[in-house]
C-alpha cells in the first residue's frame, strides 16, 4: 500500500504521477482547445509535436530518477493527451481526492487507477458532481491550502473557470483545522497572457519561506496582498506578463532546496541561486504551448 503523505509543496519528495506525451494524438482543432494559448499555437500552426513532448517529459523524469525519486507513469490511451496528471487529482495530508475535471477527460483517472488501487479505499475521496476542483489550483502550505477559484457570475461560460466556490467549500469541510484561503483568479477565454488558468500559473511557494508571483494574475488586490503579507514582500520573487504567459511560476520542487526549473528562466534561475538553492533545469518549452507546465503535468503521492 501506498503511505500518502503531502502538507506542502516543497519538503523532500518521495513519490510522484508523472503525465506522458506517449501516443498524444493529432493536434487538436480550434474547437476543442481547452485554453486559449492551445488555441494560439494551433491557429499559428506551432502547436508541439508528441516526439518534442516525450523528450522533455523524459527530461523531467530523469531529475527524478537521479533524486530516487519513485516515479508511476498513466497506462496509455491511444491518441489521448495524459501530459496533465495535476488535473485529475490531488493528495492533501493522506487522501487523494479526485477532481471532478471536464467531462471528456475522465478516462485519464481510469489510467491511474493501478496506482489508486494502492491506496486505502477509505482515503480515496470522489467530491459531488456540483464540486469543480482540479489540483492546479490547490496548493499546501503546512497548516494553509491555498485554493484558487473564478467568483464572477459568468463562471459557466469559460471553460478556463475550473474551480468554483463548492470546490473551495467541500475542502473547507473536508479539512478544519487548516487554514483554508481561496483567491479570484483573472480569466480569458482570448488572450493566455491575460488568463491565469490555475493558481500555479501566478503563485507558488519555493523553499521554506519563499514564493514566486504575479500580481495581475489576481482579481482582488487583497488576495495579492494576503500572500505578501503572509510571505514577506522581500521573500516573493514578482514575475512580469510575458514571465506569467511563459509559465514561469510553473516550476517544481523536489525538496525545500532543489526546484526544478524551464531551462529559459534566466531570472528565475538566478535568484534562486543567491537564494541558495539547487536548480535543475529541464527543457519544457513545448509543453508549455499547451498553457502548462511543470508542476501540471506531477501529481505528488508521498513527501517527507
Amino acid at each position: 500500500m501506498l503511505q500518502l503523505n503531502v502538507k506542502n509543496e516543497t519538503s523532500r519528495l518521495r513519490a510522484v504521477i508523472l503525465g506522458t506525451a506517449v501516443s498524444n494524438g493529432p493536434t487538436p482543432e480550434p474547437h476543442e482547445a481547452y485554453d486559449p494559448k492551445s488555441l494560439e499555437h494551433i491557429l499559428k500552426g506551432t502547436y508541439p509535436t508528441e516526439e518534442n513532448m516525450v523528450k522533455e517529459m523524459e527530461a523531467l523524469n530523469d531529475v527524478f530518477l537521479k533524486y530516487d525519486v519513485q516515479v508511476f507513469r498513466p497506462e496509455i490511451i491511444e491518441n489521448y493527451n495524459q501530459i496533465f496528471s495535476r488535473d485529475i487529482g490531488f493528495v492533501i495530508d493522506d487522501y487523494f481526492i479526485k477532481a471532478n475535471i471536464l467531462p471528456d477527460r475522465e478516462r485519464e483517472l481510469d489510467a491511474i487507477q493501478y496506482v489508486i488501487d494502492r491506496i486505502e479505499p477509505a482515503k480515496v475521496v470522489r467530491p459531488p458532481e456540483e464540486v469543480h476542483i482540479e489540483g492546479g489550483d490547490v496548493m499546501l502550505w503546512d497548516d494553509h491550502i491555498f485554493i484558487g477559484t473564478y467568483k464572477g457570475s459568468d463562471y459557466k461560460d469559460y471553460i478556463t473557470a475550473r474551480t468554483n466556490m463548492h470546490g473551495v467549500n467541500f475542502i473547507k469541510e473536508m479539512f478544519p483545522n487548516k487554514i483554508v484561503k481561496e483567491f479570484d483568479l483573472v480569466k480569458s477565454r482570448i488572450e493566455p497572457r491575460d488568463n491565469a488558468l490555475h493558481l500555479d500559473c501566478c503563485f507558488q511557494p519555493v523553499g521554506k519561506d519563499k514564493g514566486v508571483i504575479y500580481k495581475s494574475g489576481f482579481r482582488e488586490e487583497a488576495d495579492y496582498l494576503y500572500l505578501v503579507n503572509l510571505f514577506g514582500k522581500e521573500n516573493l520573487f514578482h514575475i512580469e506578463r510575458e514571465e506569467m504567459y511563459h509559465m514561469t511560476s510553473n516550476f517544481f520542487s523536489i525538496d525545500t532546496d532543489v526546484v526544478v526549473i524551464e531551462k529559459n528562466f534566466t531570472r528565475l534561475k538566478n535568484w534562486l541561486l543567491e537564494k541558495g538553492f539547487t536548480v535543475e533545469e529541464v527543457p519544457y518549452a513545448e509543453i508549455s504551448k499547451q498553457e502548462g507546465l511543470l508542476r501540471c503535468s506531477t501529481l505528488p503521492l508521498i513527501r517527507d
